[in-house]
């Protein structure tokens, strides 16, 4: 009996660590065979499609359409949450049909977008005009942010037991 107590309880642990972000109706209309590299090379062949993308917030800003936020596509891990990686393979544009507060979802913060694409917008980037996917969210994931790993280096190059004096 004990062992399958603990067993249970483990088991309810590391499942309880892995509790999808996303609804599950809404993870039944995800298109698993299309990546992102396919929509961002073409992304009016896939109007209507539902996708999961992960990324890191460039920017957003409140339109009369609704929040409107710039992503920066990125791998994501096995939780969903966006690798820390130097590699995308693009942009995208990420429309809420409501209010997000900007100072929330603002430049840096991961997200993970479910959504309908919608097409494509064609807007400024610096000097160039870019080609953006267009996704009708419908869930949106704000991961919670990451601590900083602090490492302490020892001013002192010697270990205190190399002083036998310190000690009675």
């Amino acid at each position: 009996m004990g062992k399958i107590s603990c067993s249970l309880i483990f088991f309810l642990l590391i499942s309880a660590g892995c509790t999808p972000f996303i609804s599950r109706d809404l993870r039944r209309e995800i298109s698993r065979d299309i990546t992102f590299r396919q929509v961002i090379n073409d992304p009016e062949a896939y109007t209507g499609k539902t996708v999961l993308i992960s990324g890191i917030i460039i920017g957003s800003k409140n339109t009369k359409e609704g929040t409107l936020i710039e992503i920066l596509q990125k791998q994501a891990d096995i939780e969903g949450r966006p690798k820390d990686v130097d590699n995308s393979d693009g942009r995208f544009l990420a429309l809420y049909d409501g209010y997000l507060d900007t100072a929330i979802y603002t430049q840096g913060r991961e997200v993970a977008v479910a959504g309908e694409i919608k097409g494509k917008r064609v807007l400024p980037l610096g000097e160039i005009d870019y080609t953006y996917p267009l996704i009708s969210i419908k869930e949106i994931h704000l991961f919670k942010v990451r601590k900083e790993e602090r490492y302490y280096i020892c001013p002192y190059p010697y270990r205190l037991w190399d002083y036998p004096y310190l000690y009675p």
